[in-house]
């Protein structure tokens, strides 16, 4: 497994930081997250690639924002997030197709986003809906040879698991935010590969608390100060066969930021380690 970092793209002399830092960190791979779709040019592509390749850096995924309001509580959320919203839905579908495109560019195959909170109930009449729109996406990054993937938190496994079979597009995957299915309260990210462990592509690795009230998602911690068992975590991981990206994100800014950062990396590396010679003495 290699351990990467989210790094945002706001602007090409920002990128050629992330990329200069993330280096200087030791990591050679990230997810390059932007929400900027005027920033999705031929231009900037040839630009993002050429810094990657001077700083050994390997693009592991595309995180697609997309346009208009977003506030992340239980109240507003399911209002304003994803392709739930019906006044937001076709912009934003265009959005998650002009972001897969601009990912092609790249030579990135997998593209993620948050869909929003995809109803539980499958007779919801906003459900049937919704996943047309996902298909419609799904559809755009399948004929790009894209998968399409859905970053865990505002819905539970079990509802994610059924739009996959719903959209049935073949192309689908888990961005698993192993904090976000806490901070969300709606699963814990270990029980959850028993439902959608086969279709985990990437993860952000974040660390996290239940929520206190019904309003507000719950807490972001450093890296093994949460819920989140990372041990027992990446062990079932690798019962299920992946080998691939684990990519740190860390929703703060400033020098703690950086600090938590470096500490996650190490924390990750000794648990890797650690599993790897159990492994030797099997």
């Amino acid at each position: 497994m290699r351990i990467g970092l989210l790094v945002s793209f706001h602007g090409i002399e920002g990128v050629e930081k992330g990329f200069a830092d993330l280096e200087s960190y030791g990591f050679d791979n990230c997810q390059l997250c932007c929400w900027q779709p005027e920033l999705w040019t031929d231009e900037n592509a040839d630009a993002v690639k050429a810094s990657a390749a001077r700083h050994g850096v390997t693009i592991s995924a595309f995180w697609c924002g997309w346009e208009g309001p977003a506030v992340w509580n239980f109240y507003d959320g399911p209002l304003t997030l994803g392709l739930l919203p019906e006044e937001y839905r076709a912009m934003r579908v265009q959005n998650l197709c002009d972001g897969a495109d601009f990912a092609k560019k790249l030579g990135v195959t997998d593209v993620i986003t948050h869909m929003g909170f995809i109803p539980e109930n499958p007779n919801d009449p906003a459900f049937e809906p919704m996943c047309d729109a996902i298909r419609t996406v799904a559809l755009h990054c399948r004929d790009n040879g894209q998968y399409l993937l859905f970053e865990t938190g505002q819905e539970t496994p079990v509802a994610m698991l059924r739009c996959f079979e719903t959209v049935g597009t073949g192309n689908l995957g888990v961005n698993l935010d192993t904090a976000n299915l806490i901070l969300y309260g709606k699963a814990n990210p270990i029980d959850a590969l028993d439902v959608f462990g086969r279709y985990v592509r990437n993860l952000h690795m974040k660390d996290g608390l239940y929520p206190e009230n019904g309003h507000d998602l719950g807490h972001e911690t450093p890296l093994g100060e949460g819920k989140v068992d990372f041990p027992r975590l990446l062990r079932g991981l690798k019962k299920l066969g992946y080998d691939s990206w684990l990519t740190i994100e860390r929703e703060i800014s400033g020098p703690q930021q950086i600090a938590d950062i470096k500490a996650a990396k190490i924390y990750l590396e000794e648990i890797l380690s650690s599993m790897e010679q159990e492994d030797a003495l099997c």
